[in-house]
């Protein structure tokens, strides 16, 4: 590890106190003692003040540019990968005036189609990688499947975080591994995907939002998808409360992705509420907010156009 690393990633320095492992001091700087219940009733009141007023087609619109379209089904094909991207080709001929998706999202055998054919300006291909979804693989198959698909064009990294190790308490080996990936990445971006339903409390989604983005995260990113409960709107809080305090102690501006569980528009609307909320508006651009879904982007381009379309 070089010299500015923080010993649970690269992001910055700390003083170490004798007697506590380094993971522990740095958990200790931050706000980790968390009341479950009580942040249910501040993410309700929230919502319910807040949401309406960004229930506007501005909105919808940003939101359709923070999009995600992602494929990750046992049926994926060369074929229908192919024409998964098409769909992106042809959307920015049919809405000229409407934002493009941020990113496709699919496995690493599909990146070099997708970098091949891809012929919009700005869209990202990002891939997920290290044994995605359970992350339960040995390093050195993590390493080289996330060489290989940035080696075929991925330019975004989805990562699991283990979730085993983590609540086993093994924080060494949680960390090294996203620094081991974020190496690889080197400038392309690498999400963490915490799988918070499984984390078990507000407790261990701030925990383990800290641990990562010390670790190398550009972003945290709720679910795979793949496990429920996915992302929720309490996780969704935790989360970018670890984010705005980690801005405030190091100055780093790390992104935010919920994924896994996003099937409405208001859904979508209660995530861009929180992320203003907590975040401010240097967050609202699709470098710092994404969503990881599919089925979002009709939803929003039918209520931004006012009739139902099924163009993804």
């Amino acid at each position: 590890m070089s010299e500015n690393h923080c010993g649970c990633g690269h992001h910055h320095d700390h003083e170490y106190e004798v007697g506590m492992d380094k993971y522990e001091q740095v958990l200790a700087q931050y706000e980790t003692h968390l009341n479950d219940e009580e942040i249910a009733a501040k993410v309700a009141r929230l919502t319910e003040k807040r949401v309406p007023e960004n229930d506007t087609v501005e909105v919808k619109k940003f939101l359709m540019g923070s999009v995600e379209l992602t494929t990750l089904k046992t049926t994926d094909s060369e074929e229908s990968v192919l024409k998964f991207t098409e769909r992106v080709n042809d959307f920015a001929d049919a809405y000229p005036a409407l934002p493009h998706v941020a990113t496709i999202c699919v496995y690493p055998c599909f990146a070099s189609i997708v970098s091949q054919s891809l012929e919009v300006e700005g869209v990202e291909v990002a891939c997920v990688s290290g044994s995605f979804p359970s992350s339960q693989a040995l390093l050195e198959v993590k390493v080289a499947e996330t060489a290989l698909a940035v080696r075929d064009g991925a330019t975004e990294i989805d990562m699991v975080l283990s979730v085993g190790k983590f609540l086993s308490g093994d924080y060494e080996t949680v960390c090294d591994e996203i620094s081991e990936l974020k190496a690889i990445c080197g400038e392309r971006k690498l999400k963490v995907i915490l799988e918070t339903g499984l984390l078990g409390s507000a407790e261990n989604i701030k925990k383990a939002s800290i641990l990562a983005m010390c670790a190398g995260a550009d972003y945290i990113k709720t679910s795979t998808g793949k496990e429920k409960p996915a992302a929720t709107p309490e996780a969704a809080y935790v989360m970018c409360q670890a984010i705005k305090e980690y801005y405030e102690k190091t100055g780093i501006q790390i992104g935010f992705k919920p994924a896994g569980g996003l099937n409405t528009v208001h859904d979508a609307l209660v995530y861009y509420t929180i992320v203003k909320e907590i975040l401010g508006e240097q967050w609202l651009t699709n470098q710092y907010l994404r969503l990881g879904t599919s089925r979002l982007a009709n939803l929003l381009l039918s209520e931004v156009e006012g009739q139902e379309i099924k163009f993804f």
